[in-house]
């Protein structure tokens, strides 16, 4: 590991943090806009226990679920980088 004040560490974690905000972006662009133009072919495909047209609990409830569920793991993937570049907020 660098050490915590260097430039070329300030620069490594900044890179990797753009990087993991990118991903989540494009995760949540997914989520958000491509599975919902997708949602009359997904009606096709039923949900078995709850009998829901996939395409409508994507737009109802699955992008919401998907949203939460990637805060808690962006916050997760953020303080691994941030303990790995020696700049975490300690508890």
């Amino acid at each position: 590991m660098a050490q915590p004040d260097s430039k070329a560490n300030d620069e490594a974690h900044w890179a990797a943090t753009t990087r993991l905000m990118w991903i989540h972006i494009g995760l949540w662009v997914f989520f958000g806009y491509v599975i919902h133009m997708f949602v009359v072919p997904l009606n096709k495909i039923t949900i078995p226990i709850l009998n829901f047209p996939l395409g409508f609990y994507m737009a109802a409830q699955g992008s919401l679920i998907a949203f939460v569920v990637m805060l808690f793991v962006f916050a997760k993937q953020q303080d691994k980088i941030d303990r790995d570049h020696g700049v975490a907020e300690d508890d």
